[in-house]
């Protein structure tokens, strides 16, 4: 896996998505994200991408993106590709989302690694 280089200068710009999914449906939802690796993986300014599976059912997945800036995670929304990534949304059925998705927005004040 690649490893996050969070030592740049810049402030990184993180999306959190939290998508509360249905414990019956988690295994078509975690395939839906590797069938669309890479799409993102080829934007400008696209850091990382990490999808986090849930240590209890009630607590929803998380997909983390790391941009260089706002403005490359704004020139993804608009993009042929993110249209392309989202168009399979609806291949699961609307039972298997528990709710509606959160979508949260940072910027990296501080980080460390090992």
């Amino acid at each position: 896996m690649k490893r996050l280089d969070l030592t740049q200068e810049k402030t990184l710009f993180v999306t959190a998505n939290r998508i509360p999914v249905n414990p019956d449906f988690a295994e078509a939802f975690e395939a839906r994200f590797a069938n669309q690796a890479g799409l993102m993986d080829a934007m400008s300014g696209f850091v990382a991408n990490h999808v986090l599976r849930p240590a209890t059912p009630e607590t929803p997945y998380i997909v983390l993106t790391y941009w260089e800036s706002r403005e490359h995670f704004d020139a993804w929304v608009n993009s042929d590709a993110f249209k392309l990534s989202h168009s399979q949304s609806g291949s699961l059925p609307r039972e298997a989302y528990t709710g509606r998705n959160q979508l949260e927005m940072f910027e990296v004040v501080t980080s460390s690694e090992s």
